[in-house]
């Protein structure tokens, strides 16, 4: 709960106990032009955006799960809403880490569809790199390997945008944590 001041919202005593994020991984996922699969039995227009296999995940400096890895395998599937203000993310994928662990690395998520949006997801040459703060995920991972294991019991949300570079395809890029 919490106690209504004059000048806003304050703490309550038990805020102490909130959970914090704690930066973890960067993921850079590098996108084939996408597949149209057409509206389905809900209704929604699908689409969906295969991964290349020259994109990343690696841990940021001081975390104590040691990632660094490319994706070999992946899509994202795309559900706008039908406002057409939201688009609803599903992936799922494959990492190949240095240590050859291999790493499910699946997310759900939601995506604003902002003009700036709007124009990479329709392959607009007037596409430019995006602000973080229009696309965010819960992630989740599994993997066989004894040294990587405690990734399977952690909670972790991304952040994320989209890096455009002339001649080069779409990038996604995560902040996890």
């Amino acid at each position: 709960f919490f106690f209504q001041a004059e000048d806003g919202i304050r703490d309550s005593p038990k805020m102490s106990n909130f959970p914090k994020l704690v930066p973890a991984f960067t993921a850079q996922i590098v996108l084939d032009a996408p597949v149209a699969i057409g509206q389905v039995s809900s209704g929604t227009i699908n689409a969906a955006a295969p991964f290349a296999t020259d994109g990343f995940l690696r841990s940021v400096p001081g975390y104590p799960i040691k990632v660094d890895g490319v994706f070999a395998h992946g899509s994202d599937y795309i559900r706008q809403d039908p406002s057409g203000k939201q688009a609803r993310l599903e992936v799922n994928s494959i990492v190949k880490d240095k240590s050859g662990a291999v790493i499910n690395y699946k997310y759900t998520g939601i995506l604003n569809v902002t003009p700036e949006v709007g124009a990479i997801l329709s392959g607009s040459p007037d596409a430019k790199t995006t602000e973080f703060g229009d696309a965010f995920t819960q992630i989740l991972f599994q993997t066989g390997s004894e040294e990587l294991k405690a990734i399977e019991s952690k909670v972790y949300v991304g952040s994320g945008r989209f890096i455009i570079e002339a001649g080069r395809p779409p990038v996604v890029e995560y902040l996890i944590s």
